[in-house]
């Protein structure tokens, strides 16, 4: 029911994603949480002169980081009638550029929720374009 069910004549999947969204806009935004983030990426060793224990927070975000993975394969399973292995393997590449596009940077301490929201559209765009162009789908990896 989770991954197939349509609200309003929008899809579940998407619904649960729009509400993640929101609720990490405002946690990274608005929050001392988010700021702690944010500095961690930038400058871990002055966030933790600081008086932030960096640990703990870098902790709690593998957990979020752990359970965003654990909702994405059960909506994913739901969604396919199954679960394997596999599924998701090899999105690692698609993320990080999405990341990148959005303008997150690799050194840290920059970036937002809107702009990768953004590069995981421009990718997906990118990907449903070479689908339609008709391009092999042995090639469109390494597009």
């Amino acid at each position: 029911v989770l991954g197939r069910a349509w609200l309003l004549g929008v899809p579940a999947p998407a619904l649960i994603a729009l509400a993640i969204l929101a609720i990490a806009y405002i946690a990274f935004n608005e929050t001392p949480f988010g700021r702690y983030v944010t500095g961690i990426g930038a400058n871990a060793e002055a966030v933790r002169r600081a008086g932030v224990n960096t640990r703990l927070t870098t902790l709690f975000v593998y957990v979020i980081s752990a359970a965003a993975a654990a909702l994405a394969g059960i909506i994913i399973a739901a969604r396919l009638g199954s679960g394997s292995s596999n599924a998701g393997q090899g999105f690692e590449l698609e993320v990080i550029a999405a990341v990148v596009l959005g303008g997150t940077s690799l050194f840290g301490g920059r970036g937002t929720i809107v702009g990768t929201v953004l590069g995981a559209l421009t990718v997906a765009v990118i990907g449903n374009g070479l689908i339609l162009a008709h391009l092999s789908p042995f090639l469109t990896p390494i597009v």
